[in-house]
């Protein structure tokens, strides 16, 4: 290893734990979690200790190495924050105190986070019974990099910056995206509201093109995210599969809706890439009529809180799988009706803030890589 680092066995620079205690009726026990691929440790809800049916709860504190037997595999180990201090866990959780003249528990929080060190504990965790939990003494027997404490500290600190400067990168660009849509509803109000409405029908009625169905033919999907996340796509469709739920052709521009899914905003404009594909029989389309409306603006309004709305008044029932938009209700919403010209302007400034959200999704996923990256460097000797 680079600078002359040694590897070392987890088992030589941490100790276990035992806080055991026996839960006592009418005691509150705060429990902890363990998120999977490093995403560190969370506090459960409290419990009162008759609702446990563990024979003991194991109490941690700030700075141990917990580890989820179950999902160690997935990277489910964490080092125990200050605020967590306190909590119990279960016999499902062995604890660890590092020896913290040889080990910082930040270097190993920041460990937690790497892929090799999830494959690792997959690896300990193969063939062994109850779901392949990883044993206490398997995971002590996982390697790391570990140089001098002094060493770690100088790293530890230069990681940390770069964090801190990553989340401020991140809180700016959550910033600029709120006002951004903060920018295009109070564009869609200066023209929408003032102008006449009409029923969807006489707006963007509903279109279906039913495939002709060929059993040695595949039929590329679409679908849509709910909340308004847009299109994406789905495997080929064998049409030797399809029975009674006949696909449909979108075309782009199409204005596609999920009839199951329209009250959680899963309606969406189909783009160029998703022209002469195919949505399964629980979408509809609408297909705005030239020089009535575009498809951009009626979308937007139907994702708006009003447009939600009625979109929920037409999606009777309850229950999640039970909440069907109603085709017949959905044609009767009320759209606003501005001038064409007005509408091709509001599409120009969201196609516009289009581009800046695709510019910045390119530089999240820059600065996504980023971390893992240093952290690489970091545990090569490289930093």
């Amino acid at each position: 290893m680079a600078n002359g680092w040694q590897t070392t066995s987890i088992g030589e620079v941490v100790k276990p734990i035992d806080r055991a205690e026996v839960p006592i009726a009418g005691k509150a026990y705060r429990q902890i979690g363990v998120r999977l691929w490093g995403q560190g440790a969370y506090e459960r809800e409290t419990i009162d200790g008759s609702q446990t049916k563990y024979k003991t709860l194991s109490r941690v504190e700030s700075g141990d190495i917990i580890v989820n037997k179950i999902w160690a595999r997935n990277g489910s180990v964490a080092v125990v924050a200050d605020g967590l201090s306190g909590c119990f866990g279960s016999s499902e959780f062995p604890t660890f105190a590092p020896v913290r003249s040889k080990l910082d528990p930040k270097w190993f929080h920041w460990i937690t986070r790497t892929k090799w060190f999830w494959q690792a504990c997959d690896e300990k965790s193969q063939g062994t019974s109850g779901k392949n939990r990883i044993r206490p003494e398997k995971f002590l027997e996982i390697r790391i990099p570990l140089p001098p404490i002094e060493e770690q500290h100088r790293i530890l600190i230069y990681i940390e910056e770069l964090k801190t400067k990553i989340n401020s990168i991140e809180l700016y660009k959550a910033e600029i995206d709120a006002d951004l849509d903060r920018m295009l509803l109070s564009a869609y109000h200066k023209i929408a509201d003032n102008s006449p409405q009409k029923p969807l029908e006489d707006v963007a009625p509903l279109t279906r093109r039913a495939a002709t169905i060929d059993s040695t033919s595949k039929y590329p999907q679409v679908a849509v995210r709910s909340f308004g996340r847009g299109t994406f796509h789905k495997p080929n469709l064998d049409g030797s599969e399809i029975t009674w739920q006949k696909p449909y052709l979108v075309k782009a521009n199409d204005i596609l809706i999920s009839n199951i899914k329209a009250w959680e905003g899963a309606i969406a404009v189909a783009n160029e890439t998703d022209d002469g594909r195919f949505g399964s029989h629980r979408y509809l389309t609408c297909v705005p009529i030239p020089n009535v409306a575009t498809s951009r603006f009626v979308c937007f309004h139907l994702l708006t809180e009003e447009g939600l709305s009625k979109i929920g008044e037409a999606s009777p029932g309850t229950a999640d799988r039970n909440r069907t938009l109603n085709a017949k209700a959905l044609m009767k919403i009320p759209v606003p009706v501005p001038p064409i010209e007005q509408q091709l302007w509001f599409d120009n400034l969201h196609d516009k803030v289009a581009s800046l959200r695709e510019l910045q999704s390119a530089t999240g996923e820059e600065l996504s890589a980023l971390l893992p990256s240093v952290l690489d460097r970091a545990f090569k000797g490289e930093l």
